[in-house]
């Protein structure tokens, strides 16, 4: 269910992140308030994401060797998202909503097909690692008819905390955390919490076992 009012709290964090489209329906969209997708702004925001996207995908240079590849395409992400840590690696293609909602810790590494639907903030811990093919969606819409006629969705927020490790081909939806320490089983569909130090595996995931915990860095 969408809320009915805006949540100072995500505001006041997304005003220290980069390349945000900041308007009316943008504060609406990062508190989980029914908007409009197609404000000015908006579009924009997201016609400035694809064309990111696609250098970041196609970009390969002859000359290119292991070292120089890895640091362009570092500058692209931190021209791309909210914030980023050191040592991203994030294996093309890639694909964003708006890439500004995205927050990521330290060493963070994905495998090819990522997709990340960032209406909503997404926050993502460090040494996290994705599998191929991982689907993050943030964004949802109403069940009733009418809203979606009017144009209007919602998303509600998704975090990840550190030490996880996401399996390929697994979606995660809007609204779910996911605590430190995870293990997320290759083709499972999250739509619930996952406390920390747990593996979950299905459709929908479900906690099988849990870890021993480690020291936080």
């Amino acid at each position: 269910m969408a809320n009915s009012e805006k949540d100072a709290l995500a505001i006041a964090f997304a005003r220290t992140l980069d390349n945000i489209p900041w308007c009316e329906d943008y504060e609406k969209m990062i508190s989980g308030v029914l908007y409009n997708a197609q404000a000015p702004e908006l579009a924009g925001g997201r016609f400035r994401a694809r064309k990111l996207v696609h250098r970041y995908n196609n970009y390969f240079p002859e000359d290119a060797t292991r070292d120089s590849l890895a640091d362009e395409r570092e500058v692209m992400l931190r021209q791309m998202m909210g914030r980023i840590g050191r040592q991203p690696f994030m294996e093309p293609p890639i694909n964003v909503d708006y890439g500004c909602n995205i927050v990521i810790g330290d060493n963070f590494y994905s495998n090819f097909g990522l997709i990340i639907l960032d209406v909503a903030l997404v926050r993502i811990g460090s040494r996290v690692m994705f599998g191929p093919n991982v689907s993050i969606y943030a964004a949802t819409h109403e069940t009733g008819v009418q809203s979606r006629r009017d144009e209007l969705e919602y998303g509600k927020a998704v975090t990840i905390g550190n030490d996880c490790w996401i399996g390929g081909n697994v979606t995660i939806v809007a609204g779910v955390n996911i605590g430190k320490g995870c293990t997320i089983g290759a083709g499972s569909v999250v739509t619930k919490d996952i406390p920390d130090w747990s593996v979950a595996i299905g459709s929908p995931a479900k906690v099988v076992k849990k870890v021993d915990p480690v020291p936080d860095i």
